[in-house]
């Protein structure tokens, strides 16, 4: 949403399409052709390759409370309370009042809860690129999180490096459609009489990190579903409903245009079988001298270990690799809208 974030005439309106996902499209009678919305498209144009010498750890929040809240080390926790205590901003993505999932931006410690955790939907960027700005051009720090694509879609829309700028983005499996997330509320609600007040998709209090639930919180009861059983867990791993663009992603890069890159470190077992006791491990990724800055002032409250890049990227194919497509897609979104949902589960979950 780059484009629509630097559009002087607001001739740029977000629509989505039949799948669910949203697309710019241009108001022909306000455009004035100034081009800018080329010149911040981090596809159509785009940005020079990161030379930096990478460095890679494994890492796991001390506070064994925070980490069990996080979907994997607890190492975002970390970066926002060091923005914000220094007087910063920090933009992420949450779920809204009706469970959309938003970017948004907070101030304060206590909000630091809404950003975390994994949310598999893919995120509405709305005008944070313009917010950003503007807290930028105040001389406040600003730490902004998001997939690699949203990452270069801000520094595109800036087109400057700001001192005060630290941005964070995670290995990505790829965005699931929001259409889907909203008929699959319908169904819950539909099975237990109302939508759920909060959903957590990496619980890992019930079987640890690995064994991870997803944890569904409705006015008087709480269910617990292991995710190789959770209906909408089966639907995003079949990769059955991501956005288009996830199966030839432009960003899945080793070095990335991030500070910080974060993810689960899946197959630590495998390199170092010590560091894992099922509360969670993060693979973590310094990819600027911004981020080495960014690192330093968190490491007193982690524990970290030297690992080899091609350690991570091993176990993580996300990380430079994109997901394959499923040949069944398209018949999937016809049928979303022609199916049942329980229809639906019985034609495309296994």
């Amino acid at each position: 949403m780059s484009c629509m974030n630097i559009c002087p005439r607001n001739a740029i309106n977000i629509c989505e399409d039949n799948t669910g996902f949203k697309y710019p499209k241009i108001n022909k009678e306000l455009c004035i052709n100034c081009g800018l919305c080329k010149k911040v498209c981090p596809v159509v144009n785009k940005m020079e390759e990161n030379t930096y010498n990478l460095k890679a750890f494994a890492c796991k929040n001390k506070n064994i409370e925070n980490r069990l809240k996080s979907s994997s080390g607890g190492i975002f926790i970390l970066l926002a309370k060091y923005i914000i205590k220094n007087g910063g901003v920090v933009f992420g993505a949450r779920f809204n009042e009706k469970l959309e999932v938003v970017h948004d931006y907070i101030e304060t410690e206590e909000d630091i809860n809404l950003f975390m955790g994994s949310k598999y939907v893919q995120s509405n960027i709305n005008n944070t690129y313009k917010k950003a700005k503007k807290f930028l051009l105040e001389n406040k720090l600003v730490l902004f999180t998001g997939t690699p694509c949203q990452i270069e879609g801000l520094l595109k829309f800036l087109g400057k490096d700001y001192e005060n700028l630290y941005t964070q983005d995670i290995i990505c499996h790829g965005v699931p459609s929001p259409k889907l997330w909203r008929k699959y509320l319908e169904f819950l609600k539909q099975e237990n009489g109302e939508v759920p007040i909060t959903v957590n998709f990496r619980d890992k209090k019930t079987a640890g990190w690995n064994n991870y639930h997803v944890n569904y919180i409705y006015k008087n009861k709480e269910e617990n579903v292991y995710h190789n059983n959770d209906i909408y867990m089966n639907l995003f791993l079949e990769n059955i409903a991501l956005r288009n663009s996830c199966y030839n992603c432009q960003f899945k890069k080793t070095v990335r245009k991030s500070d910080i890159t974060i993810a689960d470190f899946w197959g630590i077992d495998n390199i170092n079988p010590n560091i894992n006791d099922e509360k969670g491990v993060s693979a973590v990724l310094i990819n600027s001298k911004k981020g080495e800055k960014l690192f330093e002032n968190i490491k007193n409250e982690i524990e970290y270990y030297n690992v080899k890049v091609t350690d991570i990227e091993k176990y993580n194919p996300c990380f430079n690799h994109s997901t394959s497509y499923n040949k069944k897609r398209e018949d999937f979104f016809y049928d979303l809208d022609n199916l049942t949902f329980n229809e639906l589960i019985e034609r495309y979950i296994k």
